[in-house]
């Protein structure tokens, strides 16, 4: 089976480890006792053993076993099922995203992992060293899980900050290339589905936090709403760098316009400049047999004169005006 570990627990102390999953159905246990089982990418015969043994609503496996659920919370009789996603790094500047489906009940919690290689097995190890928490019950459990997958957003965050702030230092020092504006859109589109998959993620930690839900006790709530805190800081940081990402383009597209506008300005300037030798040219190269200065013996001479006279006195006063 792809069951990671399935521990019973008393008094926050492991009391049995590896219980049968059988599909027998269990009797309740004593108080202060709850089993944690821990699976990871499931097979249907396998949820199926587990819906029956623990008498998990049909709709609520089907939904663990469908990795493409957005984050939600739903009350099922004295059970609650709830669907977090995970999110890390993935090939290039991709997020890889992952689901972990959680089955509460007041004498078990359930995790099945999908599509995340961050496992659980570092959080039980902890948990289990800390039987005064633990000894809360299976509540706990669920809140540690949460704001483990919560606190596995930041090494992500930290990653995209840190790209983001090196194309806005080079966007302001020169004009992006293609390939960077192309990874400038590739990464806001990726900002832009992880808002939208991990977006409700403060929904399910609100309620949780707020409201009363099956197999949550009032005492747990505080513990979700430092959860909530940190989903609510990782949604910051997501519109910040949405923000950064959209000033990038707005200093990318005026350093281009102040760009053409100077090569235009230099244009004009040297067209400018140009024109009078052109004008003059033209002018006393017209074929007429009467015209002024045209048997002039310094003729050709004075021309040179006016025309350099002119061309330096129009390129000391682009000058002046920094247009050249």
């Amino acid at each position: 089976m792809t069951i990671v570990a399935a521990h019973r627990y008393a008094s926050g102390s492991p009391a049995e480890r590896d219980i049968p999953i059988d599909g027998d159905p269990r009797t309740p246990l004593p108080e202060h006792c709850f089993d944690w089982v821990g699976l990871c990418d499931p097979t249907p015969q396998e949820m199926e053993l587990l819906r029956t043994q623990f008498e998990l609503h049909p709709l609520a496996v089907e939904d663990a076993l469908n990795p493409a659920q957005l984050p939600k919370v739903e009350p099922y009789g004295k059970q609650l099922f709830i669907v977090a996603r995970t999110a890390a790094s993935g090939e290039g500047d991709k997020i890889a995203y992952g689901q972990t489906a959680l089955f509460l009940g007041h004498d078990f919690v359930i995790s099945v992992r999908s599509g995340s290689s961050r496992g659980h097995a570092a959080l039980r190890a902890r948990l289990e060293s800390d039987d005064q928490h633990l000894a809360e019950g299976p509540d706990y459990v669920v809140h540690a899980i949460l704001d483990y997958i919560v606190d596995g957003y930041q090494p992500l965050m930290d990653k995209l900050e840190g790209l983001v702030q090196a194309m806005e230092e080079r966007a302001i020092d020169s004009f992006p290339e293609p390939s960077t504006i192309r990874r400038l859109f590739r990464v806001r589109r990726q900002l832009r589905r992880f808002q939208r998959i991990i977006g409700p993620m403060e929904e399910v930690c609100e309620r949780l936090a707020t409201h009363a839900l099956p197999a949550i006790d009032p005492s747990a709530h505080i513990w979700f709403r430092d959860v909530l805190d940190h989903v609510r800081r990782t949604m910051t940081r997501v519109n910040g760098l949405k923000e950064t990402l959209a000033s990038i383009f707005e200093t990318a597209a005026l350093l281009e316009q102040h760009r053409q506008g100077e090569i235009t300005r230099r244009l004009a300037a040297w067209a400018a400049i140009l024109a009078v030798p052109t004008a003059i040219a033209g002018i006393y190269g017209m074929n007429f047999q009467y015209m002024p200065e045209l048997h002039w013996r310094y003729g050709y001479f004075a021309i040179w004169a006016l025309i350099v006279l002119v061309c330096v006195s129009l390129y000391v006063a682009f000058r002046r005006a920094r247009w050249l």
